[in-house]
């Protein structure tokens, strides 16, 4: 099996959402405010997460939350108030206690790339603290996608 950049598998699920960029999102000049990708990107772990059954309050409910400690973004191009735009959300399986995810927005077209990125999160228990380990219920998860 090919190897990911982290040392990792390769993709394993991925999902698709679109979006329509709304008056809010642009600044003065017309263009979609850098910081709003990183919306975009949660946009995708939201649909991912829904597809799949590991949304927030799946993992909430579960005892655990899943906070964000590596984001990155490459810009490529803008995007403009009123174009419509894909988000793929790449989970990239890992053995670590942590989920990856991976980003592609395109234009409406699905071919011009306007920004990749990657996050990662650790899994911290209802304490608070930062778990070493696969909690239970991920465990369980991946076992059912074949992870």
């Amino acid at each position: 099996m090919k190897k990911h950049r982290y040392g990792l598998k390769q993709p394993s699920l991925t999902n698709r959402t679109s979006l329509k960029v709304r008056f809010s999102e642009v600044d003065s000049m017309k263009i979609v405010w850098h910081g709003q990708y990183i919306k975009y990107f949660e946009d995708g772990r939201e649909s991912f997460g829904k597809q799949y059954g590991i949304g927030y309050w799946d993992i909430y409910n579960s005892g655990f939350t899943a906070p964000i400690v590596d984001l990155a973004c490459q810009y490529k191009q803008s995007l403009t108030f009123g174009e419509e735009a894909i988000v793929e959300t790449h989970y990239i399986a890992s053995d670590a206690a942590k989920i990856i995810f991976e980003y592609t927005i395109y234009k409406s077209d699905g071919i011009t790339v306007v920004a990749t990125g990657s996050t990662i999160q650790v899994f911290l228990n209802s304490e608070n603290e930062l778990e070493l380990t696969n909690p239970e219920f991920y465990v369980e998860w991946k076992k059912k996608w074949d992870i």
